[in-house]
């Protein structure tokens, strides 16, 4: 990581800072990324902003978290910012400290600054230990330590374990997440057309919205997946916001846009909605291969289409 003046686009990545946040961290589990200029920003709209202007090759973005579900923000800003693909997911096991200026004892603390996300994963532990306490959002999990010294309007706050290596706090509790086995899943996004080659263990991304609001319209859509043996892993409703009652959907699917079953489904979908978003294909976080029936082979597809062809070309049919 390097902060030479002036770095050049396409060796810049953006993150949510400042360093030491969770978003970092899954940034450095990407290859491309070591070395290069690293740019910090406050929040997923100027991430996604510096890549779509060109500021960035790619911005790092938190997207689902295992505990809390999607995360609105990045949904709501990949449904209208056009030009934008996932080429990459990231997973962060995700667990919090408690700390304080030096010299401030638990019993002492009253406000706790913490992102709102780090403060309904650590709220149990916060209304058990500290039941009068009152929340002071932040916009990082960094930053809320931070501001410690920066207005004084917190006694405390929650943060990243690895904050003690930024700055000089002290810890007051050790893994005070409620659930130990919390997981953040990150996407990195680029302005690049390709997609990346099939892999067998891959997801695909797209919001799509319904075509009418009437019985039935949700059911079809899923149809579109469950009749071609494509699993859906993620499945969100997000309001569109022109109207009440109005939503879009986002969805991950099990697979890869040149898996036939995934292929085909997108098409159906296609002729369903009057607005699908294609997100992207991109390699799992964890590199399961993804599983399916033998009757949703490739192979099946193909003959099916070739099966037709032949009636209209007026081929011979075998026995």
């Amino acid at each position: 990581m390097t902060d030479a003046a002036q770095p050049r686009p396409d060796e810049t990545y953006s993150y949510l800072g400042p360093a030491g946040t969770f978003t970092e961290a899954a940034l450095k589990q990407v290859p491309e990324a070591e070395g290069k200029h690293w740019r910090s920003v406050n929040n997923v709209g100027e991430a996604l902003a510096d890549v779509v202007e060109g500021r960035s090759t790619a911005a790092m973005i938190a997207i689902e978290n295992s505990v809390d579900g999607g995360v609105s923000a990045t949904q709501d800003a990949l449904a209208t910012v056009a030009g934008l693909r996932i080429v990459g997911e990231y997973l962060v096991p995700v667990n919090f400290v408690l700390v304080a200026r030096p010299g401030t004892r638990l019993d002492e603390v009253r406000v706790v600054n913490a992102h709102p996300v780090a403060y309904a994963q650590s709220r149990g532990w916060l209304e058990r230990e500290l039941p009068d306490h009152a929340h002071l959002p932040s916009t990082s999990n960094v930053q809320a330590a931070a501001s410690l010294f920066d207005d004084g309007l917190a006694d405390a706050a929650v943060a990243p374990p690895g904050i003690v290596d930024h700055l000089d706090v002290e810890v007051l509790a050790e893994a005070i997440g409620d659930n130990p086995n919390a997981m953040t899943r990150f996407v990195l996004v680029s302005r690049s057309r390709a997609v990346p080659p099939r892999t067998g263990a891959d997801k695909t991304s797209v919001i799509v919205e319904l075509p009418d609001d009437e019985p039935g319209s949700l059911l079809a859509m899923l149809e579109q997946f469950s009749t071609r043996g494509v699993n859906m892993s993620l499945l969100q409703s997000r309001p569109i916001g022109d109207e009440m009652g109005r939503y879009r959907f986002v969805i991950d699917l099990d697979g890869h846009v040149e898996d036939e079953r995934v292929f085909d489904s997108l098409l159906g979908l296609r002729r369903f909605s009057p607005k699908v978003i294609f997100l992207g294909s991109y390699p799992r976080a964890d590199r399961r291969e993804v599983e399916y029936h033998s009757k949703y082979d490739d192979e099946i597809f193909i003959e099916a289409r070739d099966w037709l062809r032949g009636i209209l070309s007026g081929e011979p049919e075998e026995d």
